[in-house]
């Protein structure tokens, strides 16, 4: 199903296929078979660390172990903070090493001399979060990213209750931890689990953090953060390929998946998806640049 269209200089010049799941509302593409939820997974994990005994020192850093966080200087600190907390150092962590994604802190970083570390990984907060979680239950920490570990288990068992649904297939993700399958329609359940669930219960803590911490989900500027900031009480993830789901208490939720992987199309989808609940989001456009300048848009169509 086309979900999405590119528009320059009033031509259509390419499409983008898609499925979105928006539960009671609407439908588009296949929203019952497994996909890959990528970073949108973290939420869910970080839910499954709070279940299997993981404890913060600061309510922020569920924000932070949940995010795909942009490099800068306060997601660095954070990691570091999750990590002396469980006595461990960067040296610990998993991920691999890589450059922010702020533009400037990442020019700024190289500037100074430095270059690709883990810690600055933007999935450094959730290898934190997982790391303290194996500290706190005595587990081993060398193979926290090993599928059959114990804590991939526990992350497992709470990611397929909260969809409400088995996993499908696990697979490595970018950052080299495991990623569960699920379907768009589990994914959206999930979500709305979190805002839906009780005050203090690990799922609304996870939901109130990161709602109240939006720039510790992703960064100055980023869909996510934008989001969250501007509807008040939305719950937003992004995931790598094209995924992104959203959940407001008392509206909905969303879940969606951009068949080709574009990033640049999930946007006006899940907008138009939040039309559809009668959530009203200020002016996001996704632009088509020619010379620099404006001169068409990535529009939704479904």
């Amino acid at each position: 199903m086309i979900v999405a269209e590119v528009v320059r200089s009033g031509f259509v010049e390419s499409v983008h296929h898609g499925s979105v799941v928006v539960p009671g509302v609407a439908t588009v593409g296949d929203v019952t078979g497994p996909i890959l939820p990528r970073s949108s997974n973290k939420p869910l994990q970080t839910v499954g660390m709070l279940r299997a005994g993981l404890t913060v020192t600061d309510g922020a850093h569920l924000a932070l172990i949940s995010g795909s966080h942009f490099g800068e200087p306060v997601h660095v600190r954070m990691v570091r903070e999750i990590l002396a907390g469980a006595g461990l150092d960067v040296a610990a962590l998993g991920c691999p090493p890589a450059l922010p994604l702020a533009e400037a802190e990442r020019d700024a970083w190289v500037r100074s001399g430095g270059g690709p570390e883990p810690v600055l990984m933007n999935c450094s907060g959730k290898h934190a979060g997982m790391l303290a979680t194996c500290v706190i239950n005595g587990w081993p920490v060398d193979s926290y990213r090993d599928p059959k570990h114990p804590l991939q288990a526990a992350l497992a068992d709470a990611v397929a209750d909260l969809a409400g649904e088995p996993i499908a297939a696990t697979g490595v993700d970018g950052c080299g931890a495991p990623v569960f399958a699920l379907s768009l329609t589990g994914l959206a359940r999930a979500f709305q689990r979190l805002v839906d669930a009780a005050p203090g219960t690990p799922e609304r803590r996870v939901a109130d953090e990161m709602r109240a911490h939006p720039v510790l989900v992703a960064g100055t500027g980023a869909a996510d953060t934008v989001l969250m900031g501007a509807v008040p009480g939305l719950l937003a993830k992004g995931g790598a390929e094209g995924v992104v789901a959203v959940a407001l208490p008392g509206a909905g939720a969303v879940a969606l998946k951009i068949e080709d992987g574009a990033m640049r199309a999930r946007l006006p989808v899940l907008l138009s998806a939040l039309g559809k609940l009668g959530v009203t989001v200020p002016e996001m456009r996704e632009l088509v640049l020619g010379g620099g300048e404006p001169v068409g848009v990535i529009r939704s169509v479904w």
